[in-house]
């Protein structure tokens, strides 16, 4: 809900994210649903809330400005849209950019829905190389993992799925689960679904199918989440990574004919945007040839 309107790099995000505070207290962290929002006054209420905070000359697709298009909504409910002075939390609190050694180019963590106590973590690394071989093994009784391990699951992003799919909010071991354990630290080059919960690090920026850093962790390896200092790094010396990236090698392409060639050799990265390096820029809006 930071300046609306215009494309945000994450920087911008992580920066507007510390200013902000969190004003709709709507579920997976809130006691609201999104039903209850929009009978509360929905987003042109929220964003009338906040004109000050936004761009006012950025024209959206009515020809005016978002605040103009927002104008005089009113909230209904002030239990589900706070006030500024009074928000459900306070700035620095709702999603935040990470970066380390561990994600050079950014990551991503809704530290609003994770548990507090993992914000500051460090513990040992299992890692898998994909989602399939986690699923495989995520019900065995007798998986090597505590609840101080920091799950990773790479090779889900944009060029390693391919596509980067909503599975980074990986379930739970069993084991954990049927111990009580109720959340854990997970880290891959995924996303997930806002609406899920738990202390997940996603958008890991490079991913591991280009050779990022995700791509070089270790089972075993300690890894350090300090969300408070915006920080992901994995504990091994410079000289081990360099000595293990000479070493990888890059995963077999998902194809190499058709869309899904075409998508993995022109996809970008997380923290640009997962676009198409040719759509990059404006287009020509002419009408073709014999048009008429």
């Amino acid at each position: 809900a930071g300046r609306l309107g215009v494309p945000l790099a994450l920087d911008d995000f992580d920066r507007l994210g510390a200013e902000l505070p969190l004003l709709i207290d709507l579920m997976p962290s809130g006691r609201f649903l999104m039903e209850e929002f929009a009978y509360a006054g929905g987003l042109p209420a929220l964003v009338n809330d906040l004109r000050d905070q936004l761009h006012r000359d950025t024209v959206t697709v009515t020809g005016r400005g978002l605040v103009d298009n927002c104008q005089g909504a009113q909230v209904h409910d002030r239990e589900v849209i706070r006030p500024m002075d009074r928000p459900v939390q306070p700035a620095g609190t709702g999603t935040a950019v990470l970066r380390g050694n561990l994600a050079p180019n950014g990551a991503v963590i809704k530290q609003s829905a994770a548990d507090p106590k993992l914000l500051s973590h460090t513990g040992p690394a299992l890692v898998f190389d994909s989602l399939e071989d986690y699923l495989a093994v995520a019900e065995d009784p007798d998986l090597d993992v505590t609840a101080d391990t920091v799950l990773i699951v790479r090779n889900t992003g944009p060029k390693g799925y391919p596509g980067m799919p909503e599975v980074g909010n990986l379930q739970l071991p069993k084991k954990l689960l049927d111990a009580g354990v109720r959340d854990m630290v997970r880290i891959s080059d995924a996303r997930m679904s806002g609406t899920a919960f738990g202390t997940c690090v996603l958008h890991v920026a490079p991913e591991a199918a280009v050779g990022g850093p995700l791509a070089l962790v270790r089972t075993g390896d300690d890894v350090r989440l300090d969300v408070p200092a915006r920080r992901l790094d994995v504990l091994v010396e410079d000289a081990e990574l360099v000595r293990r990236r000479s070493e990888w090698q890059p995963p077999t392409p998902p194809a190499d004919r058709g869309w899904t060639y075409l998508y993995t050799q022109h996809v970008t990265q997380a923290d640009t945007g997962v676009d198409l390096d040719f759509l990059v820029g404006a287009s020509d809006s002419a009408p073709p040839r014999q048009a008429f």
